[in-house]
């Protein structure tokens, strides 16, 4: 039984009620909606990973890509990247591997973090008959399925499927033309096997084959963006929009069948569109948790990606995104460092609280006003506890602050909080 079926039963499952107990919500309420489809629980039934919910009404999550490629591969860097995104706070990871043992990487991942572990079956796919048969043309519906058999009993926790990619959204991207035509991997592999098969994508044809594995595992289906804008100049356009109509309706498929879904959504979007796009989503998808990448709201800051992506994230967490993807300063530029992985979910976990604030997530303020307090004792290690990454805060004030003052290099003895202080409580203090 998913979770969903449980809900829909009336069950609080042991991963429902620990959703709810770190959600701080009663376990009712998750329940109600994950039987709703509104809110996913992120957990392979055969592996023992830490549950985590997404959706309406819950803290708005951050994922962490990491991986290898054909031309670096290098499974302790890829788990050290694992625990570093986790140290610093990520709630998931996904592994996007396409180069080296890719079975061992998954696997090393995955033993190296209690998070949910997400992944692309269709890059093993298409990387591992590349290599045996000379291209991914050559790929069968088995080949595809064996993968996706495979990482589900390795305990894969969540799937990017793009089973949007169809024959008409591509029929429709031709027509209208783009600047950039498409940039998902997954969706690009699925278009050139398409297009020389002269065949319809396997995910969408053989859905309900695809829903059964889901079933079997309870592993939630993040119904992918293939058609994302890479550029802000293709964002909102027909093709990205006929694949959002086609994920909303195989989201109803999916619930009829009891496999948990979210959406997966854009990419590259112009702010005064990010709102837009969200609004769209939750009404074509019926509410389904939306996971986002970005979105990245200007095409013109390489090595500062991660803020772009988190002036993106915030709007859209604010207008009700629900999954914040992070994007590192390496975006568009090389494979991420381990530092790399650090800032960029620093950044997208900034955007993601600073949405809560604004949505009423509770104990979103609550962490604000427990920093504000402690600014105004010129509590400085409770200041370090509370910081989103308090590491860095402690270093940059011990670097250049006289800790035996209580003040900071930047005001010193003119610190505003103490002089007012002072005054206020009816001390003569000279300027």
């Amino acid at each position: 039984m998913t979770q969903m079926e449980a809900a829909r039963r009336g069950a609080i499952t042991p991963e429902i009620a620990q959703v709810a107990r770190d959600e701080g919500i009663p376990a009712e309420v998750v329940a109600q909606r994950v039987a709703q489809g509104k809110v996913v629980i992120l957990k392979n039934r055969i592996w023992n990973t830490k549950p985590v919910g997404v959706g309406q009404g819950l803290r708005t999550k951050v994922n962490a890509n990491l991986g290898t490629s054909s031309e670096y591969s290098d499974i302790e860097r890829e788990v050290e990247k694992a625990r570093a995104a986790v140290k610093a706070g990520a709630d998931t990871v996904m592994d996007l591997s396409t180069g080296g043992p890719l079975d061992e990487v998954r696997r090393a991942v995955r033993k190296a973090v209690e998070v949910p572990l997400g992944t692309v079956p269709i890059y093993q796919a298409a990387v591992e008959v590349a290599e045996r048969r000379g291209g991914i043309i050559h790929m069968t519906v088995d080949d595809l399925f064996r993968v996706l058999e495979k990482q589900a009993e390795d305990g894969v926790d969540f799937f990017t499927v793009h089973c949007g990619v169809t024959l008409g959204s591509l029929e429709r991207l031709r027509k209208q033309g783009r600047v950039l035509d498409v940039v998902s991997r997954g969706g690009s592999f699925l278009i050139t096997w398409m297009v020389y098969n002269e065949c319809e994508n396997p995910l969408y044809e053989h859905f309900d084959r695809l829903l059964d594995l889901a079933k079997k595992y309870d592993v939630t289906l993040s119904l992918g963006d293939g058609m994302r804008p890479g550029s802000l100049l293709d964002a909102t356009d027909r093709a990205q929009i006929e694949e959002l109509i086609t994920l909303g309706e195989l989201t109803k498929v999916a619930w009829e069948q009891g496999v948990q879904v979210m959406i997966e959504g854009p990419g590259h979007v112009p702010i005064d569109q990010v709102e837009l796009n969200i609004q769209l989503q939750k009404q074509l998808c019926h509410g389904a948790p939306f996971y986002v990448l970005g979105p990245l709201v200007t095409d013109v800051a390489p090595g500062y990606d991660h803020i772009v992506c988190a002036i993106g994230g915030a709007l859209a967490a604010r207008a009700g995104a629900d999954f914040l993807c992070y994007v590192t300063p390496a975006e568009h530029l090389r494979l991420p460092t381990v530092e790399d992985v650090r800032e960029g979910v620093i950044a997208t976990r900034i955007a993601a609280h600073a949405a809560d604030i604004a949505k009423g997530v509770p104990g979103a303020r609550e962490w604000d006003e427990r920093m504000s307090q402690a600014r105004k004792r010129l509590d400085w290690q409770r200041q370090f506890e509370l910081a989103i990454d308090g590491e860095k805060a402690r270093r940059m004030w011990e670097e250049a602050s006289e800790p035996e003052n209580g003040a900071c290099s930047m005001c010193g003895e003119y610190c505003a909080i103490k002089l007012v202080e002072k005054a206020l409580g009816g001390v003569s203090v000279p300027v």
